[in-house]
């Protein structure tokens, strides 16, 4: 170190180091990130499992009990388009801790909520706080080294589709044992925790991009715009998540039917099966980092219409309940693993294309794989009223067809 520099504490010189040496990140900050954005993301998704025990504890008609499940995720995309991109402008350790201690705190508030309004208004931001997991994504990749980038990312993104997953049947459990709002104390601590780990654990990451945050937000529009890898993978992210949501959404429904006729605590193991899916994000990011993106990406596309395919399948067995049941659980494993490994390959892309720009080029893939998955629940409601199980697979096998189709025109585009 020269003189006259700034003499760093032995935490931020042990967090530095791995950047500094170009020795890449530490396994051990890797799974500490994958943890932290699991233990974050179930704040997202959880409340769509609780909107039955807290639209009546809060005197929230049936109507409007729909709020409580969208609050948190329309909080999360509004911090995706305009928190996140702060990530190129402010010190991303320092914007990681500050909007975890506002998700802490609207996690207390949101237990301690006496009436619907100001619940709701706490939900949306604490999925707007929540968006930070879309900061800790580049902090990782700017300390991989290039080799080992998209491994960095698939194993830190493992933890964002574990929390997806385990998130409806973990506030369920708590929620049956010890009540709603001790969902949102525990989620508060757990938050709390991170917070002086995140301080002594992460790099001080200073961004390149200069310029007024009403240039940054303006510059979103010109990335998708000017970059065709951020549009094509993005495109296709949203397609995969459309048919992640379609199949998740509707599969609570055909489960508490005959001939499974399970109830809401054996639903929740049953989404306990998926949650081995996510093994496939680090494997992805290997694959990606030695050449194999084009192909795994055709075959994620593929395996997730297979999926729909097995569960279209199984629903027209007979014979003992056991073994549709089992057949669906394959099929919400391969889906699964189709879509993670769609999504691993292309947030991997994407942080590849511009250092500088790398947190607005997250928000972005990021926010539009997410209204894929809001379409997704959308078109699978309908398709439930509509035509049933049978619809439901057919819709959701069509969404990873076009994920298919766009993938193949956009790269011969690419090339002509």
């Amino acid at each position: 170190m020269t003189a006259g520099t700034h003499n760093p504490t032995a935490a931020e010189a042990e967090a530095m180091s791995p950047v500094a040496h170009g020795q890449g990140i530490s396994r051990a900050t890797v799974w500490f990130l994958a943890i932290s954005v699991g233990v974050i993301f179930v704040d997202i998704t959880a409340p769509q499992t609780l909107i039955g025990v807290i639209a009546p504890d809060l005197r929230i008609g049936e109507g409007w009990a729909g709020l409580i499940g969208t609050a948190s995720l329309l909080g999360y995309a509004v911090g995706l388009f305009f928190l996140v991109p702060l990530s190129d402008l402010i010190e991303n350790r320092g914007l990681v801790i500050g909007m975890l201690s506002v998700a802490v705190i609207s996690a207390i508030g949101a237990a301690l909520a006496p009436a619907a309004l100001p619940f709701l208004l706490l939900l949306f931001t604490l999925g707007a706080a929540c968006s930070a997991i879309q900061v800790l994504v580049p902090i990782a990749a700017a300390m991989a080294r290039e080799f080992e980038r998209g491994q960095v990312i698939g194993d830190v993104m493992s933890g964002v589709m574990v929390g997806v997953l385990l998130s409806r049947p973990i506030a369920s459990f708590v929620a049956d044992t010890l009540g709603w709002r001790a969902f949102y104390v525990l989620s508060a601590g757990s938050m709390a925790v991170l917070i002086p780990l995140m301080r002594s654990r992460l790099p001080v990451r200073r961004p390149e991009a200069t310029g007024s945050y009403a240039a940054v937000i303006a510059s979103l529009s010109m990335l998708l715009g000017t970059e065709p890898v951020l549009r094509r993978r993005s495109l296709t992210a949203a397609l995969g998540m459309a048919a992640f949501t379609v199949f998740w959404t509707a599969i609570a429904l055909r489960l508490s039917q005959a001939p499974f006729n399970l109830n809401q605590s054996h639903i929740a193991l049953f989404a306990l099966v998926g949650a081995s899916g996510a093994i496939v994000a680090p494997l992805a990011g290997r694959a990606g980092d030695h050449g194999w993106t084009r192909r795994l990406t055709v075959a994620a596309h593929v395996v997730t219409i297979l999926g729909f395919a097995l569960a279209a399948f199984a629903d027209r067995l007979g014979g003992p309940v056991w073994w549709p049941l089992a057949l669906l659980g394959l099929a919400a494993v391969i889906l699964d693993v189709g879509v993670i490994t769609d999504q691993t390959l292309g947030r991997r892309a994407v942080n590849l294309l511009k250092p500088e720009a790398r947190g607005r080029l997250n928000a972005l893939f990021v926010g539009i794989f997410f209204l894929g998955g809001a379409f997704g629940s959308a078109a699978a409601g309908y398709a439930w009223a509509q035509g049933g199980w049978p619809l439901v697979c057919a819709v959701g096998a069509g969404f990873g067809a076009l994920s298919l189709i766009s993938d193949f025109v956009g790269d011969r585009a690419s090339r002509g």
